[in-house]
């Protein structure tokens, strides 16, 4: 830990008889407490063991502020550090400018620090946990053994480095700069991707422009872009022109399957991408750039759709049914996938939110008598009404565009991400100078 003094996370706390807390004992906050309003809780959900993920806002319970100002001390604030108390006691969060919330309670399971900021910086404070080190000074403090805990007496003991403070600040700017690219990255991905199935669903949902023909409003669109569209509807119901087909008869549908994991042959040293629902999961936008597990020649050779190429629409058929993405590398599928590979009428980035203004109706269909699943089967004859030549021209010409944008972006964060976790543990050991980091930053946001 190179020459840092060390200090107790004891003596880099507040001064505040809160600064350490627990969250309220028992069953005193917990389901009949919980409100759709109020001040938000913060449970084993809401954190991650990944860096990340300093805090989910997501899937968050709420109690009334009355019940919330009976425990003051577990009330986290802009600044707090959030650890798990039980169970997956890895998991650290930080409540910074990001959190949606300026304040939340802690749950039981879980206790919440605030620094002296005097004496360390708090996003210092987080990344220093969130490393190697940091994660391996949590796991020493680890108490039971079928469930683990980890209590504020183990917190109070950690031992934390604590170099000189514009060294602190140094460190926590570079790597912030990394995760605020990310996060940038992010909202700009969410901002795009609404636009364009904002667009898809007006076009070839609602039929937006039809209906506005038709009810004699002033064009919507540009000339050239409302002249595309009918002007009625069909018997049919679907702009006067446009074809009404099947999923299966507009895009090939494949599934995959998984070789047998008792036979090396097809895992080790495996440089294909095998894809499984799981790894879908993980997406914050419907881009797959990676795999978790890789397979073999020999495995791609036991899966009938062999490697599909980039491009290839992944829809999740059960377990659940509905994860999405567009394959950016080529990849095999396991058997939970319906695959589209989308070498017709219909380009993939169509397909893709087809896919998810359809999922209501695609779960409705589903079978299954232990877990619902969606067969190619039930999938293929799926009415798609396709929109003439130029209309889909027209889409490929604002859509695209959004979507490789996305794509960038997403290709962008990667590289920051693996740039972060490259350095993290460095810096967090001295082993890597201040300006070499920095030039690593450079390079790269």
């Amino acid at each position: 830990m190179g020459n840092w003094p060390l200090k107790t996370v004891a003596e880099l706390a507040a001064q505040s008889k809160s600064a350490l807390a627990t969250g309220p004992f028992g069953s005193t906050i917990g389901s009949k407490t919980f409100r759709s309003v109020g001040i938000p809780v913060i449970r084993g959900g809401n954190l991650s063991a990944n860096v990340a993920n300093r805090l989910i806002d997501e899937g968050l319970v709420f109690i009334e502020p009355v019940l919330a100002e009976k425990f003051k001390r577990s009330i986290a604030v802009r600044g707090d550090l959030v650890f798990t108390c039980w169970g997956t006691t890895n998991q650290v969060g930080y409540v910074d400018k990001r959190a949606l919330y300026d304040r939340y309670i802690v749950s039981n399971k879980q206790m919440k620090l605030t620094p002296n900021t005097k004496l360390i910086d708090a996003l210092f404070l987080y990344y220093y946990f969130s490393s190697e080190c940091g994660q391996k000074q949590i796991a020493d403090q680890a108490i039971g053994s079928s469930v683990p805990g980890f209590n504020l007496g183990g917190l109070k003991q950690i031992k934390v480095p604590v170099p000189p403070r514009g060294v602190q600040d140094k460190v926590a700017f570079l790597l912030g700069a990394l995760d605020d690219k990310i996060e940038l990255n992010r909202r700009m991905n969410e901002t795009l991707e609404a636009m364009a199935r904002a667009l898809f669903k007006d076009w070839f949902v609602d039929f937006g422009p039809t209906r506005a023909k038709m009810d004699g409003r002033e064009p919507t669109l540009a000339p050239d872009l409302w002249d595309l569209f009918p002007d009625r509807f069909d018997a049919e119901g679907k702009p006067e022109g446009w074809d009404l087909s099947e999923i299966g008869r507009e895009v090939e549908v494949v599934g995959g399957a998984t070789p047998s994991t008792k036979d090396p042959a097809y895992w080790n040293g495996g440089v294909h991408h095998w894809v499984t629902p799981k790894d879908l999961s993980k997406l914050d936008i419907p881009v797959l750039l990676d795999t978790e597990r890789k397979i073999t020649d020999a495995g791609v050779g036991k899966i009938s759709s062999g490697l599909l190429p980039p491009g290839t629409v992944l829809l999740s058929s059960r377990a659940p049914i509905g994860y999405l993405a567009i394959a950016e590398i080529p990849t095999a599928v396991n058997q939970g996938f319906i695959a589209m590979i989308c070498k017709k009428r219909l380009p993939n980035v169509f397909v893709l939110f087809w896919c998810y203004e359809n999922l209501d109706y695609i779960k409705g269909i589903s079978g299954g008598s232990t877990f619902a699943e969606i067969s190619k089967k039930a999938f293929r004859p799926i009415p798609v009404v396709v929109p003439s030549n130029k209309a889909m021209a027209a889409f490929e010409g604002i859509a695209r565009p959004l979507y490789d944008r996305i794509v960038a972006n997403t290709r962008e964060s990667r590289t920051l991400a693996q740039t972060r976790d490259l350095l993290l543990p460095k810096l967090m050991s001295g082993e890597i100078r201040l300006r070499d980091a920095e030039k690593q930053v450079e390079a790269v946001a």
